[in-house]
């Protein structure tokens, strides 16, 4: 514990606040790529931002083409990689306060991004600064590095390396405390089929933001009268499950209410796509809906894919349904499994494919397993740095989520959210506690130290 950094830590938490806040108004989802914007306009926006409010700072800034920037300090030839983003998921429904007002009350700002990741990567940034203003000389630089793709392909991540050198050892500030070292394997799934014309028919349906979001709402347009609108109110009834039905004059509108999240921790969500898709099934849909049904349907354990499985360094497979679509009588959908570190991703691959009959199924994205070991110098010091400025005892721990610590050889997913606090990530009213993202930022700047001073 460096008592100097943290005072410093302490007198800038108007400061932080207000950088903060200006960063979160920004709602930097990815968009149309532009000249200079590869993941569009108000992304390219957060990027200028972050890189001028860290100029004004007084770090040296580079910006990689708009895919990302970086952020250095000292002059050390061998680095520590901080690797946070600054692209947000879309706000989605539920919000009781504007998705992008940044505003606070009782020591707490609401906003998409305020903790996934704006504010943990803000608090390295400014660990960064009170560790320089400390004057403390290093034998390791820090290396900042801000990505702007991070919750879509990763595609900033792979052109920064075709620019420049990773450091090798590094951590993501876009996770949870004490320490994540294991991170489960990743396989994206695009699939389609004609829809079924005889049967219950469905005329409109296009539901879901993004594949790694579990959809808390739900909608499809319906071909049927009153009776059907009945039958609907009976299932929802029978089922016990969240969903509404109103005649209009082009058919039944029928809505959905689930419980949104990230898809890597599905426990106690519920998926509003899977809900209209077993009352596809039920009400009589003669084709691939009860195919998807009977293999996805509401079950985020991949047993109907046949993909069921675990271990006891990373927990058990989870699969998420975060798309579906009926384009010009054709579904298209998506799925996110997380995979266990011992599973066979290639059986795993294989499995869903068979599970799909009269579905094509194509492998969009696939990310390995990660894992650091516990008795590495990097977990070792990022467990210290946790357990001095909390007091608490830490142990690492394992995630479904994909984290930029993949990147590195050694690289571990640390922080911000702490033990006692509600993941809040790709939810309705996200919002971050500025005094425990200040002591997170001592955390930062204490393994920072650990690692780098002389």
């Amino acid at each position: 514990m460096n008592e100097k950094v943290n005072r410093i830590i302490d007198n800038s938490r108007e400061e932080y606040t207000e950088m903060l806040r200006r960063w979160v108004q920004i709602p930097s989802v990815k968009g149309k790529a532009e000249e200079g914007a590869p993941f569009g306009r108000e992304v390219r926006n957060m990027l200028d931002r972050a890189m001028a409010d860290a100029e004004a700072m007084g770090f040296e800034v580079r910006n990689v083409d708009g895919y990302a920037c970086d952020i250095t300090l000292g002059g050390a030839e061998e680095k520590i990689a901080v690797l946070g983003h600054l692209d947000v998921v879309p706000a989605g429904d539920g919000w009781s306060r504007p998705p992008f007002g940044a505003e606070t009350e009782d020591g707490k700002m609401y906003g998409r991004g305020t903790g996934d990741d704006k504010g943990p990567a803000l608090a390295s940034l400014f660990a960064m600064k009170a560790i320089r203003e400390a004057g403390i000389p290093l034998r390791r630089s820090i290396r900042l590095i801000l990505g702007c793709d991070e919750e879509s392909g990763w595609e900033d991540m792979a052109y920064y390396q075709t620019k420049y050198a990773l450091p090798e050892v590094g951590f993501s500030p876009d996770a949870s405390f004490p320490v994540i070292n294991t991170e489960k394997g990743m396989l994206h799934f695009a699939f389609s089929a004609p829809a079924c014309e005889t049967g219950l028919r469905v005329l409109r349906m296009e539901n879901g933001e993004r594949l790694n979001v579990i959809p808390g709402d739900g909608w499809a347009l319906l071909g049927g009268d009153e009776a059907l609108m009945r039958r609907i109110h009976a299932w929802s009834r029978r089922t016990g499950l969240p969903v509404t039905a109103d005649m209009r004059e082009d058919g039944v509108w029928v809505t959905a209410r689930g419980i949104s999240g990230h898809s890597a921790y599905p426990e106690g969500r519920m998926n509003a796509i899977g809900i209209l898709v077993r009352m596809f099934a039920d009400l009589g849909e003669e084709g691939p809906m009860k195919t998807l049904a009977s293999a996805v349907g509401m079950t985020f354990d991949g047993s109907g894919l046949g993909c069921c499985c675990e271990d006891a360094v990373s927990g058990p497979l989870t699969c998420n349904m975060g798309l579906l679509r009926l384009e010009d009588g054709v579904w298209k959908g998506t799925l996110d499994l997380r995979c266990p570190v011992t599973a066979d991703l290639e059986e795993l691959k294989r499995r869903v494919k068979e599970h799909l009959p009269g579905f094509t199924v194509e492998l969009t994205e696939e990310k390995a397993p990660h894992h650091v070991p516990a008795d590495s110098e990097l977990v070792r010091a990022v467990l210290a740095a946790y357990e001095e400025e909390t007091g608490r005892k830490g142990e690492p721990e394992s995630t479904g989520g994909g984290t930029y610590a993949k990147v590195l050889k050694q690289g571990v997913a640390f922080g911000a959210q702490f033990p006692d606090q509600p993941d809040l990530a790709h939810q309705p009213n996200e919002y971050i506690e500025i005094d425990r993202m200040l002591q997170a930022a001592k955390i930062y700047a204490n393994v920072i130290l650990r690692l780098c001073a002389e």
